[in-house]
């Protein structure tokens, strides 16, 4: 991507990074210790089971019977090294995820533009950040174009701040977001050493949370536990009284012990999501935490975000209304001089430096069209993000001449409401807009204005706008993804699409990615002026939101999950963050995904295939299966072994012993 980049912003050498590097150490919250093989076989010979083995093998010593305590001895190597290779699997395969999952950050080094890995920033080094993206260390501004970032991470206030090399506050700092436009910074602080790191929260940090069946598990191994010590006490007391042999009575306690203590179960269940990860992995979807495994398989509800995820996200455009002529123009004909204010304003609104896909299209138009490329001519001096709701946005453009350029787009309802038309008029275009958005198409509103002076109003609103036209993109449905979700209808789960696009459009989408819809379409407004058991009764019967912003995206999430649901979210931008984070499950694009929708997400799809997700819906009820099958297993070879052990030693048998720790201790290792 060209990012232009004033030439005198070389960046370090590679000497200079490894100076900085052994100054200033990595940029890492938290020194991350590696677990050894040495930490791993402590944890493991805390377990339980091996405990219960090491107290029946002392006990075999102390009465003299060394062939017995050798057989344990060797049990417990036995049973070590099986729970050793299990553990090391496991760890190999979150390691390898852990890997996948590391940010990348974009870096100026040797007068080069590189992506690294987000830990190896170092003090001194040139960042470049974006729309979408999460700033990962400290800095001072030393470049920008049309640049504000959102500090609500660290300040609490959600609004944008717009920031330069030259504003009274030129500072970044790490866990914020970039809203709009594009900054260089210069790295002063890293890990510890930031905002964040002081305040001593990962921002990025995604905390682990317990699954319900890691809850259920654990709790099923701690009453068995319990259980085990209660029964150890009886047997021992009871085979006392009977046999007033201490040593025997003990032996027949930590038998019975051993035979109760599913310990198998946490090593089954911890194994499987691992290796389940891990396989989803190598099929390009990349899993935050292995536990997540469990829940995507199930999902109740899919929630969607339309461009980008059901559709391809490349906005071509396709059409061109002029309101001048009152006519609507082909992609064939665009080079025409009826057209040139139209697509001049067009590209004057977007950014300098375009990132999103239909301003990267309408810069691509303006060089292809106009005979003249005046973008070196004129600066932006002032801008008015993109906001309101409908959402629109103007730029301010000047010449060394202070001629000036004043140009706005955004959704036409939001062109229409600032321009200065009769009802008629708008009544007119709206109705060219229905028409093109029940085809599908995605349309913007362009306009203009003119503005003397610096005593700019507060709101863009408050401009005198001229109606220019329409810009009309066509966002084709990805290949394939009629049966995808005719897949995920057959799995048995509901599909939601929430976009920020209007009602037609996403109508007509739906309709051509084979989303099944019988309700009308609700808004964005509509969500959020609705009560709780209201929005609770609307999300569960409607299909289609629409003008969606972040928060009506995040309520009708959470109402979702309050009945009952388990829910999926599916987004590639800014916008889905909060919804993403607030979903069972967060799912994100992982090439045109913003790295804050990574970020948020517990999921990414690493080639934006959505047919990746039916299979990890199915891998996980697949999991899900063989750990129910594996707990029915295990508990089924303990009840035997229970009785065999137990009813003998109550009835008062001839031979109560039937099983010692070491059969017991044979059996649990076939069965491991």
């Amino acid at each position: 991507m060209n990012y232009n980049i004033p030439e005198n912003l070389k960046g370090l050498t590679e000497a200079e990074v490894e100076a900085s590097r052994k100054k200033y150490g990595y940029n890492r919250l938290e020194a991350v210790k590696k677990e050894t093989w040495a930490d791993m076989l402590i944890d493991i010979l805390k377990e339980p089971m091996l405990i219960l083995l090491i107290c029946v093998s002392l006990i075999y010593v102390i009465i003299g019977d060394y062939g017995e305590a050798l057989f344990m001895l060797v049990a417990i190597i036995g049973v070590t090294a099986i729970s050793f290779y299990q553990d090391n699997r496991s760890k190999k395969a979150l390691e390898e995820l852990e890997k996948l999952n590391e940010p990348l950050s974009t870096v100026i080094r040797n007068s080069k533009i590189i992506k690294i890995p987000t830990f190896e920033i170092a003090v001194g080094d040139l960042c470049i950040t974006e729309e979408g993206n999460l700033i990962n260390a400290d800095g001072t501004i030393v470049h920008s174009n049309d640049f504000s970032v959102n500090q609500s991470s660290l300040t609490g206030e959600s609004f944008s701040v717009f920031k330069d090399s030259k504003s009274e506050d030129n500072k970044v700092y790490s866990g914020t977001i970039t809203v709009s436009g594009l900054a260089v910074f210069e790295v002063e602080q890293i890990g510890k050493e930031t905002k964040v790191g002081k305040i001593g929260q990962s921002i990025l940090g995604i905390k682990e949370e317990i699954s319900p069946l890691q809850l259920q598990i654990r709790n099923f191994v701690k009453g068995m536990a319990i259980i085990g010590l209660i029964i150890f006490l009886a047997v021992c007391i009871f085979s006392y009284i009977k046999t007033e042999d201490f040593v025997t009575s003990l032996l027949s306690g930590l038998t019975l012990a051993m035979s109760v203590l599913p310990e198998e179960i946490p090593v089954a269940f911890t194994t499987f999501m691992a290796l389940g990860a891990w396989k989803l992995m190598r099929e390009g979807i990349i899993i935050k935490r292995s536990s997540i495994v469990e829940t995507l398989g199930s999902v109740t509800v899919i929630c969607t975000d339309k461009t980008g995820t059901i559709t391809e996200n490349s906005m071509q455009l396709k059409h061109l209304y002029d309101y001048k002529s009152d006519t609507i123009y082909e992609q064939e004909n665009f080079k025409t001089k009826a057209l040139d204010e139209l697509i001049d304003y067009a590209m004057w609104s977007s950014e300098p430096v375009p990132f999103d896909p239909m301003e990267i299209t309408l810069h691509k138009v303006y060089e292809q069209t106009q005979d003249s490329d005046d973008r070196k001519n004129y600066q932006l001096f002032h801008e008015y993000p993109l906001e309101g709701k409908p959402p629109m946005m103007t730029h301010l453009f000047e010449n060394e001449h202070k001629e000036r350029i004043i140009a706005a787009k955004g959704a036409p309802e939001a062109i229409l409401t600032v321009s200065e038309l009769s009802e008629e008029e708008k009544n007119k275009i709206r109705n060219i807009i229905k028409e093109f958005g029940e085809q599908g198409y995605r349309v913007l509103g362009v306009a203009k204005s003119h503005f003397e002076g610096n005593n700019f109003p507060e709101k863009q609103q408050d401009f005198r706008f001229e109606f220019l036209g329409l810009t009309v993109f066509y966002d084709p449905p990805k290949k394939g993804i009629k049966e995808v979700f005719q897949h995920i209808y057959d799995a048995g789960i509901k599909v939601k699409v929430i976009t920020g696009d209007n009602a037609d459009t996403t109508q007509a989408i739906a309709m051509q990615a084979g989303i099944i819809n019988d309700a009308p379409a609700i808004n964005g407004n509509e969500v959020t002026s609705s009560s709780e058991d209201d929005l609770m009764k609307l999300s569960e019967k409607t299909t289609l939101f629409t003008r969606m912003f972040p928060e009506a995206k995040l309520e009708v999430v959470n109402a979702l999950k309050a009945q009952g649901n388990v829910v999926a979210m599916l987004g590639d931008g800014v916008n889905d963050g909060p919804a993403l984070k607030a979903a069972h499950i967060g799912v994100a694009m992982g090439n045109k995904g913003t790295e804050i929708a990574k970020s948020a997400a517990a999921l990414v799809i690493t080639n934006d295939d959505l047919e990746k997700l039916v299979v990890g819906i199915a891998a996980g009820r697949r999991i899900y299966a063989n750990i129910k099958k594996a707990v029915q297993y295990i508990i089924s070879i303990h009840i035997p072994i229970i009785l065999t052990v137990s009813l003998p030693l109550f009835l008062g048998w001839v031979f109560p012993h039937i099983f010692t720790p070491v059969h017991v201790i044979f059996l649990e290792l076939v069965m491991g």
